[in-house]
């Protein structure tokens, strides 16, 4: 049976904000040709779920919502009212992010300075992998917080690979001589035990800047990804379907605890510029559909 895309805009004047409620069916998603066709909020993320469907083969429910906001009064009325966030934390939230990707909704504030094309499909890449992380654990909150923000970010990054419009190698080093230069983020360890719930990793994300904190994701992710594979982070958030034992999860999936991981981590990090050395192979993205540009 042919399902037909529902599109369907509709403005909210009392909360300046736009809702889109998408079909994204993954057997009628077609691979964007490129990321000049993603030229709309519903192109780009019809492009982009179609690529973390059949590249990545992520989940994607079949309906989203996203809505879009003129700023960030609007954007953290939305984070209360659309998402059911709490008041305090919809005030901080909105403060430094300009997106969320909750159960079947992805929330984003237009009004920043910085919504280059390429920036603003990085934003949904990332956030729409919050939804698909959502899809595999059965429920939002669950895994280690920065794993996902990293997940979400290798993923972003490797669809604007898919794009032409970036690579994972070139955020891989840019990310790797931000987080070694930071002052206080690699000093005196990591404590990755200790930011895994969305507050603590948010309370942890304030106090050290949105930047390295997120750069320093990445890398925790990329260096997952490069030696267990894409497949066991994808069956990492699938096992809080039956156990919400962060602990226990995380070293069934990748055959350690966190502890000694961090321990890993942070020597790749000291060794070499690049933490996916020492041994591994690099897994990248499948290859662009034309030269990335210039950063």
């Amino acid at each position: 049976m042919v399902v037909v895309p529902l599109v369907v805009a509709t403005a909210d004047c009392s909360s300046s904000r736009i809702v889109l409620p998408l079909s994204l069916d993954s057997l009628e998603l077609a691979d964007p040709s490129d990321a000049h066709a993603l030229d709309t909020t519903q192109a780009a993320v019809r492009g982009i779920a179609a690529i973390i469907a059949r590249t990545f083969s992520l989940p994607v429910p079949r309906q989203v919502t996203v809505f879009v906001y003129d700023g960030r009064r609007a954007f953290e009325q939305g984070l209360i009212y659309d998402a059911r966030v709490s008041p305090v934390l919809a005030a901080k939230l909105s403060d430094f992010a300009i997106g969320v990707g909750a159960q079947g909704q992805v929330l984003l504030n237009a009004d920043v300075s910085d919504w280059t094309s390429r920036e603003r499909l990085r934003l949904i890449a990332h956030e729409l992998t919050h939804v698909s992380q959502i899809e595999l654990a059965g429920g939002e909150g669950r895994g280690e917080q920065w794993l996902a923000e990293g997940m979400a970010e290798w993923i972003a990054f490797a669809t604007l690979e898919r794009l032409g419009l970036d690579s994972v190698n070139r955020r891989r080093q840019s990310a790797t001589s931000g987080v070694r230069h930071h002052a206080t983020l690699l000093r005196g360890g990591l404590d990755l035990e200790a930011h895994g719930t969305p507050r603590a990793f948010t309370a942890w994300h304030l106090r050290e800047g949105t930047r390295a904190t997120y750069q320093l994701t990445f890398l925790l992710a990329d260096f997952l990804i490069t030696r267990k594979g894409l497949d066991r982070m994808k069956a990492y958030f699938t096992s809080f379907r039956g156990s919400l034992d962060r602990q226990v999860n995380f070293q069934r999936a990748f055959g350690g605890t966190i502890a000694a991981f961090e321990t890993d981590v942070l020597a790749a990090l000291s060794a070499t510029t690049d933490p996916t050395l020492a041994g591994a192979p690099t897994v990248t993205a499948p290859p662009p559909r034309s030269e990335p540009s210039a950063p």
